[in-house]
């Protein structure tokens, strides 16, 4: 949000103090003082916005601002999708899937087999929304296998992260193709040989081990299936219509927009109202409620259950996930009002002559920016912008170009925490308090940027001494 009129007068150096201070207290409040999180977001955006100089009348605009638009991306993905996690879960369905998955691949190799599973529903849709429709499956192979959720969770969360980095067409890497004029097949090409090892590693290894130290119980957030319904379970290939279901109408949505930025669909076909009509469909609010309306017809009508029974399992299922919502747009807000703040702004003017390799230098103007605001996007869009005119002279190849945008896109992943939504969603999730959530996601992510950057940083070499 950008106030009209108002300029920041405070320099880097006051502002990165405010940035610290903010989160130094807010850690305080959640971990020692025990303050609920919610509230201690609250306080803390209200302070840092009055210490940056934001004008004291613009202070509740910019906190409502944040919030809000956070929420206006989270709240209907993560509430729709707890509606269709509890209709999958609550009639059998999660469990039907975990038992395939285990049949298929065994019970060690359980995990491999989630986040291989989110690695491809990951291609096409964004990292939040594949998360909450794996949920059911990941918490339904925990509750069979036993060794808490940790061991689960995040190498099917990880997939979701890496893809969500560094390939095509999340929005990401694409708006960084943008500023750079990079081929997005390379990019593509290159997205994919930085992210399938980076999270077998950082995501899967990672994961096995975290899991082992760190048991957590499965959280209850989505309910359990009764016996009967365990005993009557809806047929696999149901299940996974289900869950394919918004994920086909997403990648026909990213599809439909990759063809015409291509120019492979005809000049003046995304003005076509067939277009428009299909994109909206597409779009993932809307393939969401596609698919929990299908959900309730062929989980709930057609196996007999009421609706006034239905209604009430749906029901159920959101004030599980209030606080989930809740915490995740106080985030945002806490992360509005530092971008508000000019923080961004100041330490890209500061980073931006500072003399290093130009593949380093947007990694770490890219992390640094992500780590005092929390957005990634802005992180990424930030960085991209400073650096595109060297970029654009100095004479790389089309492949070294690729390496630059997974390595911008690498330095806005690393240290999620409490300024970023994502951090909330997922610790809010997986049952983790913040201490918790630090120790095991903001590790994880930190270590997926720098594994992908290392490996973007050897490619853009290689590239170079063969180019």
């Amino acid at each position: 949000m950008t106030i009209e009129g108002w300029t920041q007068t405070l320099g880097a150096g006051p502002l990165l103090l405010i940035a610290a201070a903010a989160i130094a207290v807010l850690l305080f409040l959640i971990i020692k003082l025990r303050v609920h999180a919610l509230l201690a977001l609250i306080l803390v955006s209200l302070g840092t916005a009055f210490a940056t100089g934001i004008p004291a009348n613009q202070v509740v605009p910019v906190l409502i601002n944040g919030f809000g638009t956070t929420l206006g991306t989270v709240a209907l993905l993560v509430g729709l999708g707890a509606m269709l996690g509890r209709i999958v879960e609550t009639s059998g369905g999660a469990k039907v899937l975990a038992d395939y998955l285990i049949g298929v691949f065994g019970e060690k190799r359980a995990p491999f087999a989630l986040g291989l599973a989110s690695l491809i529903f990951g291609f096409p849709i964004f990292f939040d929304a594949g998360l909450v429709v794996m949920l059911p499956v990941v918490f339904a192979v925990a509750h069979r296998l036993g060794g808490g959720v940790l061991r689960y969770g995040l190498p099917a969360a990880g997939a979701f992260s890496v893809m969500h980095i560094f390939l095509p067409p999340h929005p990401g890497p694409v708006s960084a193709s943008a500023f750079f004029d990079a081929n997005i097949g390379l990019v593509t090409i290159a997205g994919l040989i930085v992210a399938i090892p980076t999270w077998y590693v950082t995501a899967y290894l990672y994961g096995l081990y975290t899991g082992k130290k760190l048991v957590l119980p499965v959280p209850g957030i989505l309910g359990h299936a009764t016996a009967d319904a365990e005993a009557n379970p809806p047929r696999f290939r149901t299940i996974v219509g289900l869950l394919l279901l918004p994920l086909v109408l997403i990648f026909m949505n990213t599809g439909l927009n990759t063809l015409a930025a291509s120019g492979v669909l005809p000049e003046g076909a995304k003005d076509e109202q067939w277009f428009q009509i299909l994109r909206t469909i597409g779009e993932t609010p809307v393939a969401l409620l596609i698919a929990v309306l299908v959900a309730m017809f062929v989980l709930g009508a057609k196996r007999g259950k009421d609706a006034g029974a239905l209604e009430k399992l749906l029901e159920s299922s959101l004030g599980p996930v209030c606080s989930v919502i809740l915490i995740t747009g106080a985030g945002g807000m806490f992360g509005g009002v530092l971008r508000t703040s000019g923080i961004g702004k100041a330490l890209a003017d500061v980073l931006g002559g500072v003399g290093i390799p130009l593949i380093l230098a947007g990694f770490l103007i890219s992390a640094i920016l992500r780590i005092a605001q929390g957005s990634a996007t802005v992180a990424l869009t930030t960085t991209a912008g400073l650096i595109a005119p060297a970029v654009a002279a100095a004479g790389l190849n089309e492949m070294q170009v690729a390496t630059m945008v997974l390595a911008v896109a690498a330095g806005s992943v690393v240290v999620s925490h409490v300024n970023d939504s994502g951090f909330w969603l997922v610790g809010r999730f997986f049952g983790m308090d913040v201490k918790t959530t630090l120790k095991t996601w903001t590790v994880m992510e930190t270590l997926i940027g720098v594994m992908g950057f290392a490996i973007a940083a050897v490619i853009f070499l290689l590239a170079g001494l063969a180019g």
